[in-house]
């Protein structure tokens, strides 16, 4: 028996508070002391420590990191920013294990450099599977909290109650901060409160309060009550959307939502009032949302019916990539393999333009792919489907879901490609061979310009005009990210 004791390893568990930069500093002390992530445990400190030492396997001693350092201390860590950033999303996440996942993707970055790029890998899709549910929690947060109003020791004040699914109050503050500058608020959660001066200009946070320091109502509702009826567009109605949009956990801080029943059953006849309006001329505008921001484009984005090409495509294909790109790529349309997939960019046409900003030292998953025509055109010849260039009207009539991306987006570069793309963002006579890699100030992006699409690549004659063609949008691509840089 004595002999089992011996060869079980001794696991140093050190709790971590929920903050990133304190898993950071336990972090670079573990690396350059050459722990490795099966001798460490960094245990969420916010959840009790559960009796599974049975061999006395497991110490709780955070001042084990401060032992002798190990031989690979003589090397820099090597921490690269598309970890950490993502890392950092990651430490808002309630998964108790998230802290020993992020030890494990840093330890082995000290390795393998690339790790990052390898998205089937098990810990990297993990991180990115956290990074993404961070995301849209952040975004739930933006959109459902609702303030209400009361009169304070220092005047009129405005309180909202939330539970946000995750620890995100710190990141999704500033945007309140941002959009009511000028009002006195409180958010109070589980895990926090934020509070904004209007007269110092100061965001604080404080400790958790419960529901009970929030008012329940107030006279306003009425007036938003209005509002939400006037706003509330029809055209855009996705019932299967709003409900994974807006769940049923957030309905009892929501006023609106005693509104929709009614504003639904309404939503037919408007909508014919609204296309009849049009007199005939197709626009996807009654279909765009007056808030511009991803989730509520790419939530109503499936709705829309502003021109036929939603009649025959699959599906609709909303852009990618994250909210704060400062370069954003767009495309003409979907492919036949991104209307299958729901996708931009995942076709043959996309490994082009991947290799290609691989080449120019720009990181796909930080750039925003999108179409200037969110639909696939076609002709059907037997079992395959043919590319067919959108009409000026299509692309007209879709310009509306690209500038909301934009608008929503508010990128450094915008780099069109092809024709389509050019057409859509600098108008109908721009010349694309004559005037491509120049860059232009837009109202809509600190800089703009075309490139040829990289699905002219694939088609180019033979292999002498594709290398020539591949040249042209692999030295656009690297002035865009020139811009950036300097910027």
């Amino acid at each position: 028996m004595s002999s089992l004791f011996t060869v079980v390893a001794r696991v140093t568990r050190v709790p971590v508070p929920p903050s990133f930069e304190a898993w950071r500093e336990f972090a670079r002390k573990a690396l350059v002391r050459g722990l490795e992530p099966d001798a460490i445990d960094f245990a969420d400190a916010t959840v009790a420590a559960q009796s599974d030492d049975l061999f006395g396997a497991v110490q709780t001693d955070a001042d084990a990191l401060e032992g002798p350092f190990a031989e690979m201390s003589q090397e820099r860590p090597h921490v690269p920013r598309a970890f950490l950033d993502r890392a950092k999303l990651a430490s808002y996440h309630r998964d108790p294990q998230r802290w020993n996942l992020l030890y494990r993707l840093l330890w082995r970055l000290q390795s393998n450099r690339d790790l990052m790029r390898v998205e089937v890998d098990h810990d990297v899709s993990a991180l990115l599977r956290l990074v993404q549910q961070v995301k849209r929690d952040e975004h739930k947060m933006h959109a459902f909290v609702r303030f209400r109003r009361i009169e304070g020791e220092r005047g009129e004040e405005f309180i909202s109650w939330y539970e946000p699914a995750h620890r995100i109050l710190e990141l999704a503050a500033p945007f309140f901060a941002e959009r009511f500058a000028v009002m006195r608020w409180s958010i109070l959660t589980q895990d926090g409160s934020a509070y904004w001066d209007p007269e110092t200009k100061q965001l604080q946070f404080g400790p958790s309060l419960d529901r009970t320091h929030a008012p329940a109502g107030d006279e306003l509702e009425t007036l938003w009550k209005s509002y939400y009826s006037s706003i509330f567009n029809p055209a855009r109605l996705n019932p299967d959307g709003m409900r994974n949009h807006m769940p049923v956990k957030y309905w009892s801080n929501l006023p609106e939502v005693e509104l929709l029943p009614s504003l639904m059953q309404a939503a037919g006849g408007r909508v014919e009032s609204m296309i009849a309006k049009q007199g005939g001329k197709p626009s996807a505008a009654p279909f765009v949302p007056a808030e511009h921001t991803l989730p509520i484009l790419q939530a109503a984005l499936p709705s829309c019916k502003g021109c036929d090409l939603y009649e025959h495509a699959i599906q609709v294909v909303p852009g990618r990539g994250p909210v704060t790109a400062d370069l954003v790529l767009v495309g003409e349309q979907p492919g036949d393999q991104e209307d299958k997939r729901g996708e931009p960019f995942v076709g043959p046409a996309g490994g082009v333009l991947r290799k290609a900003l691989a080449e120019v030292g720009v990181d796909p998953e930080t750039v925003y792919m999108t179409n200037a025509v969110k639909h696939f055109k076609f002709v059907q010849r037997g079992k395959l489907r043919l590319h067919q260039n959108p009409r000026m009207s299509e692309i007209t009539a879709c310009k509306p879901w690209l500038m909301a991306e934009l608008d929503a987006l508010k990128p450094k570069v915008v780099v069109a490609l092809g024709a389509s793309a050019a057409k859509s963002l600098l108008g109908g006579t721009f010349a694309l061979m004559r005037d491509r890699g120049k860059l232009m100030n837009t109202s809509f992006a600190e800089q703009v310009m075309a490139t040829i699409h990289p699905s002219a690549v694939l088609r180019g004659r033979d292999d002498a005009a594709r290398e020539q063609l591949y040249r042209y949008l692999r030295d656009d691509l690297m002035l865009a990210r020139q811009y950036m840089r300097a910027a």
